[in-house]
C-alpha cells in the first residue's frame, strides 16, 4: 500500500520531537513492503534553525542513521492531488501550515480514494486550543492522538470512534543498548529548555540533585537562553548544545543514568503521555528517574521500569542509590528494556497504524457533518 505523510520536517529534529518517532515508524512501514512519500514545507523552522545553526552537517547523521528514508518539499502552488495521487493512506501532522490541511480535508471530500488522518502529537489541544481551532479537519476520516488524555479532547470536540490513540514509541533499530559496555559515568539530561514550562521543575528535579548527590551533570538541548546557560552553570553542569537525535544512543551509552522531567501541561493537563525520550532512554538501556507523571494507560510499571521521585529530595536520594547501587541499575535496565521490546517499538505501532487503516477502510466515509475542533 502507499503512504502519504506530511510532516513539519523529517531531516531535522531540531526542537521537533516528532521527527525522532516518525522516521522509527516509516521506516518500519517500509520494512513491512509499503511505499512510503514524505513530504516538508520548503521553510520549515526546525531545518531553518538547524542549517543556521550548524549548516550541513546538522543533516549527517540523520542521513547516516535513516539511509532509506527521504523527503520532498512542497510549496503554497503545489498540486496536492499530485501529491496524493495514487495513495491508500494520508496522515497531515499537526505542525503543519492549516491551509495545507484544509486542503487535504477538501481534496478528500471532493472524491479523493484514500484514508484522511490528522496526527496530533503535541499539547497545543489544551495549552492553546485556539492554534488546533485554526485547523478544517471536516474532511478528516479520522484523528490520532498521541495519548488517552489527547484522544479524549477530540471526542469532546465531536470525534467519537473516529479518534484514535497512537503512542509514541522507541525505534530500536537505532535505540538500544551499546554493543560493548564501555565506561559510563554521571548524569545525563537531553531536553529542550522551552519556553518555561518546566524552569521550576528542572531547577527542583535536575540540577539540585545531581549537586545534593555529587553527580557530574552533561545537559543536551536547544532554546536555551542566556538565562538557563548561566543556571547550569553554576550547577556546575556541562551544557552541550543541541544533540543530534541519532546520536542519543552513544550519549546514553557514556551515562550511569538520565532523568526525565515533564513538561508542566504534560503532568497537569495531560496526564498519561510519555515523551518520546522516556521511550528511547528506556531502550537504550539506562536507568531512568523520573519527575512525577501520572502513567494512567499503564504503559510501564513505575517503580520498576523506572524509578519516580516525588520531589527533589526523593530525587537526591534516587540518584545517590543509582550511583552506588550496580545491581539496581541492572534491574532497571532490565525492566526497562523489557517493557519497551514487548509493547513500545515502532513495529508494534507501525502495526497499529495499519489496524486504523483497515478499520476505516473498511467503514463508509462519512462527511455529511462538520466535524471540527
Amino acid at each position: 500500500m502507499k503512504i502519504v505523510y506530511f510532516t513539519h520536517s523529517l531531516a531535522s529534529c531540531w526542537n521537533h520531537g516528532n521527527a525522532h518517532f516518525l522516521r522509527g515508524v516509516l521506516r518500519e512501514l517500509q520494512a513491512l513492503g509499503h511505499e512510503v512519500d514524505v513530504w516538508e514545507p520548503a521553510d520549515s523552522w526546525s531545518l531553518a534553525n538547524l542549517l543556521r545553526d550548524h549548516g550541513e552537517a546538522g543533516l549527517a547523521p540523520f542521513r547516516t542513521a535513516y539511509p532509506e528514508l527521504t523527503s520532498r518539499t512542497y510549496g503554497p502552488g503545489d498540486d496536492l492531488g499530485g501529491l496524493c495521487d495514487g495513495t491508500d493512506l494520508v496522515i497531515v501532522h499537526e505542525w503543519n501550515d492549516p491551509a495545507l490541511v484544509a486542503a487535504a480535508g477538501l481534496l478528500r471530500r471532493r472524491g479523493g480514494r484514500f484514508t484522511l488522518l490528522f496526527h496530533d502529537t503535541h499539547h497545543r489541544a489544551v495549552s492553546d486550543p485556539d492554534a488546533i481551532r485554526t485547523f478544517d479537519l471536516s474532511g478528516y476520516d479520522g484523528v490520532l492522538a498521541f495519548g488517552e488524555a489527547l484522544a479524549e479532547v477530540y471526542r469532546r470536540w465531536g470525534w467519537g470512534r473516529r479518534v484514535h490513540v497512537w503512542h509514541e514509541a522507541a525505534d530500536i533499530r537505532l535505540f538500544h543498548p551499546p554493543v560493548e559496555e564501555g565506561a559510563r559515568a554521571g548524569l545525563v539530561w537531553i531536553g529542550n529548555w522551552g519556553d518555561g514550562e518546566r524552569t521550576a521543575e528542572l531547577d527542583a528535579f535536575l540540577l539540585k540533585p545531581a549537586v545534593a548527590a555529587g553527580l557530574p551533570l552533561d545537559v543536551y538541548g536547544v532554546r536555551y537562553p542566556d538565562e538557563a546557560v548561566e543556571r547550569l552553570a553554576r550547577a556546575g553542569a556541562r551544557y552541550r548544545g543541541w544533540l543530534a537525535n541519532a546520536r542519543a544512543p552513544e550519549i546514553y551509552a557514556c551515562h550511569l543514568m538520565t532523568v526525565h522531567v515533564p513538561r508542566r501541561f504534560y503532568v497537569e493537563r495531560l496526564p498519561g503521555i510519555p515523551t518520546i525520550r522516556v521511550f528511547e532512554a528506556l531502550a537504550c538501556g539506562i536507568p531512568l528517574v523520573s519527575a512525577p507523571w501520572e502513567d494512567s494507560e499503564g504503559l510501564f510499571s513505575p517503580g520498576e521500569d523506572f524509578l519516580v521521585a516525588a520531589d527533589g529530595a526523593a530525587m537526591t536520594r534516587h540518584l545517590r542509590d543509582l550511583g552506588e547501587d550496580p545491581a539496581l541499575r541492572a534491574s532497571l535496565v532490565a525492566a526497562g528494556l523489557a517493557a519497551i521490546r514487548s509493547r513500545h517499538t515502532c513495529a508494534h505501532r507501525a502495526g497499529e497504524l495499519l489496524a486504523v487503516y483497515r478499520e476505516l477502510a473498511g467503514s463508509p466515509a462519512d462527511h455529511s457533518l462538520e466535524v471540527a475542533p
